[in-house]
């Protein structure tokens, strides 16, 4: 077990506020990530979040007995989280619990066919074989494919900060070898040949924003890190891992600052130089580290600076991520037979993509992820109670949507849905009820256009497309999070922070 911190004392203090001081923006993964990482190099670190609770897209809500982790609750990489609480003298495994979910998703079309997708390779095999036997063969080939991928885009580049083209261009002949010119769609249609598994085996970018039909083929890369790493769930919920987060950032002797809204990025010439907080509080910084989306860094947040590349015209021409609309609710029955993460398709794929993300459109039918903590944690609702959330991807805000009238006849027709297919009388089950629109995501996590993950991941806005990690418009600001290399997801915006040893100098050179 660890041992409290010793009080710090006078001399102590002292050397503290000696060191390099670094100021990061928001409280999400790649924000305490972040923090954790300077402080180990031996950075000063105030983390400043605007709202009440730490996490950012990763919050937690309580209410009426109920715990409902806000956004991301798939753990792939658990050795990412081992690094953070080794640079912090900490043994991970001694304060987090992960439990390895098994299946990893159940998949229920709309004709009633179920897929369960595991881990197992035998299983898959058999679950194939189930909608296509000749397409079994299929599938350690493109597993293959998958394990290439990964280690091109996650296991060699997934840490490696972009801000030089040369580093793009030395991918490029892997990237060509993998066919990366592809879309994920694609490459994925040339090894199945049922419609279905199909839909199976490429739905995966929608969980970092992306779409199968846009995106390249490297994101099949996301097929062999679930089979290679596991998909954990986090005792307590994924607040679990931010309050263990703070805890780490606290240990190091630095701090989280709630209720500290930034205005902007103070700036000298062409060079952070602190923040200003909404109250008028100037924090003055070594170096400045944004967690916020990173079309907002730049758009809102230098409002007096000539910005070279992400100009307002740039920014305003970028493809942002769909939208998500999110019911969290609790039911006073549990519903036994339902897994941890269900998908709940309706009758279209590639017609519904198109209307979300080209037509920005919101279509009267949708498809849906469902996620049911209490599978395996059923601490996270009173007794004999269930906890959800249910998420359907919809347009952003360009959509023209009025959430403030379309919520609510949204949810109730998921609500029927749900309650015709996979949960049985759910209408008549909830106890407690909350909801989250793209609006939201715009006004309490500060979104652009209220795109749930930040910039789209076309190949056009990836690597040394993207934002990078190391500001191209000021020395001393550097990017993590969801909107810069490599992208979102909780290991991609964990690895975001992993850059920052790559691209922040030596704690020397600020002395």
């Amino acid at each position: 077990m660890n041992t409290m911190p010793e009080r710090p004392t006078a001399a102590s203090q002292q050397q503290q506020s000696q060191r390099p001081h670094a100021v990061v923006i928001g409280s999400g993964f790649g924000g305490l990530a972040a923090a954790v990482r300077l402080g180990a190099r031996g950075f000063r670190v105030t983390v400043l979040e605007r709202c009440d609770l730490p996490g950012g897209r990763a919050r937690v809500f309580r209410q009426d007995g109920f715990t409902f982790d806000a956004g991301p609750t798939i753990i792939t990489v658990p050795a990412l989280f081992d690094e953070l609480w080794a640079l912090a003298g900490r043994n991970f495994a001694d304060e987090i619990e992960l439990r390895a979910v098994d299946p990893f998703y159940e998949i229920h079309f709309h004709d009633g066919a179920v897929f369960e997708y595991t881990g197992d390779p035998a299983r898959m095999r058999a679950q194939i074989a189930k909608f296509e036997p000749r397409d079994v063969a299929a599938y350690d080939r493109f597993i293959a494919s998958s394990k290439a991928a990964c280690k091109i885009g996650f296991e060699d580049h997934g840490h490696v900060g972009f801000h030089r083209w040369e580093t793009m261009a030395r991918m490029v002949p892997e990237m060509l070898m993998q066919q990366a010119y592809r879309s994920v769609a694609s490459l994925v249609g040339s090894y199945f040949r049922h419609p279905q598994l199909r839909t199976v085996f490429s739905f995966h970018p929608l969980l970092i924003g992306g779409n199968p039909y846009s995106v390249s083929s490297i994101y099949c890369l996301v097929n062999y890190l679930e089979r290679a790493w596991g998909v954990h769930f986090a005792m307590g919920g994924t607040g679990a891992l931010i309050k263990g987060l703070v805890s780490l950032v606290e240990g190091q002797g630095n701090s989280v600052r709630l209720n500290a809204d930034v205005a902007e990025i103070t700036v000298q010439g062409r060079r952070a130089t602190g923040v200003r907080l909404h109250n008028g509080e100037v924090i003055t910084a070594d170096l400045v580290v944004s967690n916020a989306d990173s079309t907002h860094t730049y758009k809102k947040l230098l409002p007096g600076l000539a910005r070279r590349k992400w100009t307002d015209r740039k920014i305003d021409r970028a493809r942002q991520s769909m939208g998500l609309f999110v019911w969290y609710f609790g039911t006073k029955r549990r519903y036994e037979n339902v897994a941890h993460h269900t998908m709940v398709l309706g009758p279209r794929y590639k017609g519904l993509l198109t209307d979300i993300f080209h037509k920005h459109k919101l279509a009267e039918d949708f498809s849906l992820y469902l996620h049911r903590p209490t599978a395996t944690d059923p601490s996270l609702a009173p007794e004999g109670c269930d906890a959800f959330y249910v998420l359907s991807p919809v347009p952003h805000l360009d959509s023209g949507t009025d959430w403030a009238i379309q919520a609510e006849p949204y949810r109730r027709a998921i609500a029927a849905h749900l309650s015709a297919t996979v949960l049985p009388g759910l209408e008549d089950e909830v106890i407690s009820s909350r909801i989250m629109t793209p609006e939201e995501f715009k006004t309490e996590l500060l979104a652009t256009k209220g795109a749930a993950f930040g910039l789209e991941p076309l190949i056009s806005q990836t690597g040394y497309f993207r934002p990078h990690n190391k500001s191209e418009e000021l020395d001393n600001l550097f990017l993590v999070g969801a909107g810069t290399h490599p992208g979102a997801g909780v290991p991609g915006v964990l690895s975001s922070a992993r850059v920052l040893d790559e691209v922040v100098p030596h704690v020397s050179a600020f002395i």
